[in-house]
C-alpha cells in the first residue's frame, strides 16, 4: 500500500459533489440550477499556473467524501514521489510533473450487500441516464471547463520552458461510468494533443488519458453502453486523445460475486473488458522499477491484469468486496505517471 510518510507536499484536492441526481451542489449542500453549472465551476476551479498535469478523479462504491480526498491525494503524492525519486525513469516528463486534482464526490454509500450493491448500481445509471441525470452534463462540463482553462500543450511558449498542462481522468469503480458516460456525451470542441491514435476533425476536446480502477460495469458495456466512446463512420466518437486503460483482478469480489449475482455475470474490475467495438490490447501490471515499453500502452483499451497485487490483506479478503478497493499502491501510481509521461 502507498504509505503516509516520506510523501511530497502537494495541495489540497478541489472538490466538486454530486447529489443522488447528479446534480452539481454548492459548498452548503443546495443543488446549483443546470444553467448555472458552468458559473458555478469557473467560480470554485482556478487552474494553477504551476501545475503540468491536471487529474480529475470520480470515487466508487462505499466510499465515504473524506476517503475519495485522501485516495486521489496519495495516489498523486505517490506519483510525484516516484518521479523526484528517480525522474530517469520517466524522460518524457523532462519538464517536471506537477499535479493538481480535482475530485469528484457522489452518494454511494450502502450496506455490503446484493441488495447494497444494486443501490449504488441503480443510482450510478440513474445518475447518468438520459433525460433525468445529471452527472454527465456536470462532469462534462467540468471537463470542458477545464480544458478550455488549461494551458495549450501545443504552444510551449505559453508557459516558460513548459509544454503546457495535460488533462487525465481517474475513475474507480462507478466512478468509472460516470467519466465514460461523460466524455461519450461532451459537446464537440476542437481536438488536441497526441497520442498515435488517429485524429478526427469531427472530435470534441480531448482528455490525455484515461485510468479506470476496478471498473463496476459489465464486460461487454463497451459495447452495450459505451460504443460512442469509439469513432465510427456514423459518429466521431468521445474526445479520448490517449488510451483507456483498465485493471481486473480475480480478488475483487464486488465486480466478481456480487456483479455475478446482480448481473449475471462478472464485471469489468475482476476479469477485464469483453467484447469491444476497437481492438484491445492485454498486459499486466508492472513493479515500478520496470518501464512499461512504449507499445503496450498505446491503444485505444488496454487491459491490466493486477491479479498478483490487488488481493488485499486479510481483513480486505474477508470483507464481502474483496480487493475491490485495493488499488492504492506504488505500482498503480507508476502505472498513472506512466500515462502522463506518454502523453507528452
Amino acid at each position: 500500500m502507498i504509505a503516509d510518510a516520506a510523501l511530497p507536499a502537494l495541495p489540497e484536492p478541489v472538490v466538486v459533489d454530486l447529489d443522488a441526481q447528479g446534480r452539481l451542489r454548492t459548498p452548503e449542500g443546495m443543488p446549483v440550477p443546470a444553467d448555472r453549472v458552468a458559473d458555478h465551476l469557473a467560480r470554485r476551479l482556478r487552474i494553477p499556473a504551476w501545475a503540468s498535469d491536471i487529474h480529475v478523479y470520480v470515487h466508487g462504491w462505499r466510499t465515504p467524501p473524506a476517503t475519495a480526498v485522501r485516495s486521489a491525494t496519495k495516489l498523486l503524492y505517490a506519483a510525484s514521489g516516484l518521479w523526484t525519486a528517480r525522474p530517469d525513469r520517466y524522460p518524457g516528463l523532462n519538464d517536471g510533473y506537477r499535479p493538481w486534482c480535482v475530485v469528484v464526490r457522489w452518494p454511494s454509500s450502502s450496506r455490503p450487500t446484493l441488495g447494497g450493491y444494486r443501490l449504488i448500481r441503480d443510482r450510478a445509471h440513474a445518475m447518468s441516464a438520459d433525460g433525468d441525470g445529471h452527472a454527465p452534463y456536470v462532469i462534462g462540463h467540468l471537463l470542458g471547463y477545464l480544458d478550455a482553462e488549461r494551458a495549450d500543450p501545443r504552444t510551449a511558449a505559453v508557459l516558460a520552458n513548459r509544454h503546457g498542462q495535460y488533462l487525465h481522468l481517474i475513475g474507480h469503480s462507478f466512478g468509472g461510468r460516470f467519466l465514460c458516460e461523460a466524455v461519450q456525451r461532451a459537446a464537440e470542441r476542437p481536438p488536441v494533443l497526441s497520442w498515435s491514435l488517429p485524429r478526427d476533425s469531427r472530435r470534441p476536446f480531448t482528455v490525455d488519458s484515461t485510468l479506470i480502477f476496478q471498473m463496476a460495469a459489465p464486460r461487454d458495456a463497451f459495447t452495450r453502453d459505451f460504443a460512442k466512446l469509439f469513432p465510427s463512420d456514423e459518429h466521431p466518437g468521445a474526445p479520448l486523445g490517449g488510451p483507456l486503460v483498465l485493471t481486473h483482478s480475480r480478488w475483487d469480489r464486488a465486480t466478481g460475486f456480487w456483479h455475478l449475482r446482480a448481473e449475471g455475470a462478472p464485471g469489468i474490475g475482476h476479469s477485464g473488458v469483453g467484447p469491444a467495438p476497437v481492438p484491445q490490447f492485454s498486459t499486466r501490471l508492472l513493479e515500478t522499477g520496470a518501464r512499461y515499453p512504449p507499445h503496450v500502452l498505446d491503444h485505444r483499451v488496454v487491459n491490466i491484469d493486477a491479479d498478483w497485487l490487488y488481493r488485499g490483506g486479510r481483513r480486505t479478503r474477508l470483507s464481502p468486496a474483496g480487493a475491490h478497493s485495493d488499488f492504492l499502491h506504488p505500482e498503480s501510481a507508476h502505472l498513472l505517471l506512466t500515462l502522463a509521461e506518454r502523453s507528452r
